[in-house]
């Protein structure tokens, strides 16, 4: 069953995802080479503290962590420790959700540690296109395969791949919710879109294979050909005036 939000219900959600956005921005500022990513799990459960906010992932389905962060081939779910030293050149995706007021916001992005090469920035350019034109999908009226079309359309005419193995999904509530939001499928399939639902859309693109494994520790899934990753979020609202992203800390 899919839930759609009141108007109160998206406002309040538009608060959490703010300060979703405000935390994902303060950890940014420890992205450099040398930076244990268990720094950056301690940062976030201080901000998620100082804002009255409780981290999502942690606990959930056994994951032990606030944030996740995942470095270069890992593509979702990595485990901030203190072993994990940020490099000079690495590229790492940051994912955090929050509950706050009742409802759960959801976003992610990926970031250059230092001087990245040519090909790094080029595979996160075109991640974070993916991410805007799958937004841009996001309006009444229209079908979730309209927002996995737009995504993967953008990552592979660009040379790329997407992620077939992790989805996208609604979102409110709970951390998960219908329906699933693919970045791979066809226009005009699948749920309707309609006013109140509430969408995280979220591209992950390797620059190889689509292929994924799932490293021991049972959590960081990493690409099968060892090449880079990236990943964009962002938790969307179907509007009768257009999609509206709840996760940012930019005014409208």
């Amino acid at each position: 069953m899919i839930h759609r939000k009141s108007p109160a219900d998206i406002v309040l959600m538009m608060e959490g995802g703010r300060l979703v956005a405000c935390i994902l921005r303060k950890v940014q500022e420890v992205v450099t080479p040398g930076t244990a990513t268990s720094e950056i799990e301690r940062i976030a459960e201080n901000e998620a503290r100082s804002f009255g906010v409780v981290p999502a992932f942690k606990g959930y389905m056994g994951y032990p962590s606030s944030i996740c962060v995942s470095i270069n081939n890992e593509v979702v779910h990595g485990i901030p420790s203190d072993q994990r030293i940020l490099s000079e050149g690495d590229i790492v995706g940051l994912d955090f959700g929050a509950y706050y007021k009742g409802f759960y916001t959801d976003a992610a992005v990926t970031l250059p540690v230092g001087t990245i090469s040519k090909k790094a920035t080029r595979l996160m350019e075109v991640t974070k296109e993916s991410l805007l034109r799958g937004i841009g999908a996001a309006t009444e009226g229209r079908r979730v395969g309209d927002i996995s079309h737009s995504v993967q359309s953008c990552a592979e005419e660009n040379g790329y791949s997407v992620v077939k193995s992790f989805v996208g999904h609604g979102i409110g509530r709970s951390l998960h919710e219908e329906p699933q939001v693919p970045n791979f499928g066809e226009p005009h399939w699948g749920a309707k879109l309609k006013e109140g639902m509430t969408l995280a859309i979220e591209p992950m693109v390797n620059e190889g294979t689509d292929s994924v494994e799932v490293l021991d520790d049972g959590w960081t899934a990493v690409t099968a050909d060892g090449g880079l990753s990236a990943h964009f979020e962002h938790t969307v609202a179907v509007t009768v005036d257009g999609p509206l992203v709840l996760t940012t800390d930019e005014e409208p």
